[in-house]
């Protein structure tokens, strides 16, 4: 039987950029010594939007075999870890669209106590990054979840600064994610994947 911590990064990305940091949360819990599953939830944009941008249509190629999120992984998880660009300092629709399909786990109790972090990334600085963020854990109160950020628990966040979770500022989509980007990405999953590891031993969350 597989006693591993089970992680589920679930994003959404248009040209890729939180993809990119969708794979360093990935790979950062796979070392933590998690499971993983990497999902994308479901394109809502018009297949016309998509092709008038040749980094859009490029990314949806890319992805093309990343399975869709389901409920199930929710209930599966014991650590959601959710990534979005910021739509007016809120989440992208798809993925809002996704979140607002799990009432029935939700009014089950299925969601409560797991552990739940997020990522984000805006097109210019300042361009809502922990507003979303924020936006993105009110969520996961309503679900009774356990919210875990990086803090400033680590030298590298007093360079990367936004201690609600991992961003990154694309420039329209044109920067992508950097090694500071993507060390507060793992930084983020390693802890959410080291609390919900002691959770389920029955350890102390301090």
């Amino acid at each position: 039987m597989d006693d591993r911590t089970k992680v589920a990064v679930i994003y959404y990305s248009a040209t890729g950029i939180t993809y990119q940091m969708a794979q360093a949360a990935c790979e950062a819990a796979g070392e933590a010594g998690a499971e993983v599953r990497l999902r994308k939830v479901r394109e809502l944009a018009p297949d016309e939007a998509i092709r008038s941008n040749s980094g859009w249509q490029a990314h949806v190629l890319e992805t093309q075999d990343v399975p869709e999120a389901q409920l199930d992984d929710l209930s599966w998880a014991d650590v959601v870890i959710m990534g979005s660009p910021t739509r007016y300092g809120m989440v992208a629709a798809q993925l809002k669209q996704f979140i607002d399909t799990s009432g029935p786990l939700w009014a089950q109790g299925a969601l409560a106590d797991k552990v739940y972090t997020g990522f984000c990334s805006t097109a210019t600085a300042h361009g809502g990054q922990e507003a979303t963020l924020l936006s993105l854990y009110t969520v996961f109160y309503h679900w009774g979840g356990i919210v875990v950020t990086p803090g400033y628990t680590d030298p590298s966040q007093f360079v990367a600064g936004n201690p609600y979770g991992a961003s990154h500022t694309s420039n329209n989509g044109e920067v992508a994610p950097d090694h500071v980007a993507l060390a507060a990405t793992a930084l983020t999953a390693k802890r959410a994947v080291a609390l919900a590891s002691r959770l389920r031993r029955g350890g102390a969350a301090g």
